[in-house]
């Protein structure tokens, strides 16, 4: 089995997307990408804009290859969009490819946006309804919570197997009991899930105990623990999965590390984007016009204190 991280926020967009390649199977879970539309008051920086069209054009071409896509839930940065924002993958880019690929995406439990989003991708892609189903070498979980048990949004988990076993877990946030017992029970190897969002305020005292209770029993549990997404988009991220690391003794790290890559916490760093390269004004207006490009920030990172 191989397991390929394209897109999350420690590689510098927001998302879960992986691909996994077993034998003859090559399995794109979440083909989705965004950037927070504003951070600190700020639109995405174009070097975040760059960025994101590189990691763009990895997911289009996982697409025209797969032979699996699964959706584990309908929001923005999961799926491709119809009307997408300029940073988001649009489904005009993927809408005639590989027309014949099995679609596994979840299906009760929608809200009105994530139905119309499910409309929208029915139109060219024929879905089947992934809760608790097994197929091969792909099982998938019922509906789990988005995050805390207290919302009403919900995701579907993968599990895979080959030679060894990998579950992708999204959004869960590790804020609930019960979708970490769910992980395992599978007895999976590698996991590969969202932690918590610690870089929101709204966040309390009691929901980051039980995300660190859960995350040390998660990585008790398993060999090696990716945890990204929500947990990346803030500085502290990397500090609390050293720290999980340290407490367990196991192997805890970012979507960056797993890929052996700069870790490019873009997310985290905007205002300092901004700082060190100044955007001129209109350029997003004009970009999404499609009348200036990022050609001359791409190389941001090469001289620049961004992969922190």
């Amino acid at each position: 089995m191989n397991i390929e991280i394209l897109g999350t926020e420690s590689l510098g967009v927001r998302g879960m997307c992986c691909l996994v390649s077993v034998d003859d199977r090559r399995i794109l879970i979440d083909p989705g990408i965004a950037l927070g539309y504003t951070r600190h008051g700020l639109l995405p920086h174009p070097f975040q804009v760059a960025v994101d069209e590189k990691i763009q054009s990895r997911i289009v071409n996982a697409w025209s290859s797969a032979t699996d896509i699964v959706i584990s839930h309908f929001h923005g940065d999961h799926i491709p969009l119809i009307n997408a924002n300029p940073y988001q993958l649009d489904i005009e880019k993927i809408a005639s490819l590989n027309q014949g690929v099995r679609v596994w995406a979840k299906s009760r439990n929608l809200s009105p946006v994530e139905q119309k989003r499910k409309d929208a991708l029915s139109a060219f892609l024929n879905m089947t309804a992934t809760e608790e189903l097994r197929e091969g070498i792909l099982s998938f979980s019922g509906n789990v919570h988005h995050g805390d048990a207290g919302g009403t949004d919900t995701v579907v988990m993968t599990r895979i197997e080959g030679d060894f076993v990998f579950v992708h877990a999204s959004d869960v946030q590790l804020l609930g009991d019960e979708a970490v017992s769910q992980i395992l029970s599978w007895r999976p190897d590698v996991v590969f899930a969202s932690g918590p969002p610690l870089y929101l305020e709204r966040l309390s005292d009691r929901q980051v105990t039980i995300a660190w209770e859960n995350a040390v029993r998660l990585s008790r549990g398993v060999e090696t623990l990716i945890l990204d997404h929500h947990l990346m988009r803030g500085e502290s991220g990397a500090e609390w999965l050293e720290n999980l690391s340290l407490e367990t003794g196991n192997k805890v790290v970012c979507g960056a590390d797993f890929m052996e890559k700069p870790r490019m916490l873009l997310e985290a760093r905007r205002r300092y984007l901004y700082e060190k390269m100044p955007v001129p004004g209109g350029w997003h207006e004009a970009y999404a016009s499609g009348k200036v490009s990022t050609d001359g920030y791409k190389t941001f990172a090469a001289s620049s204190r961004v992969s922190h």
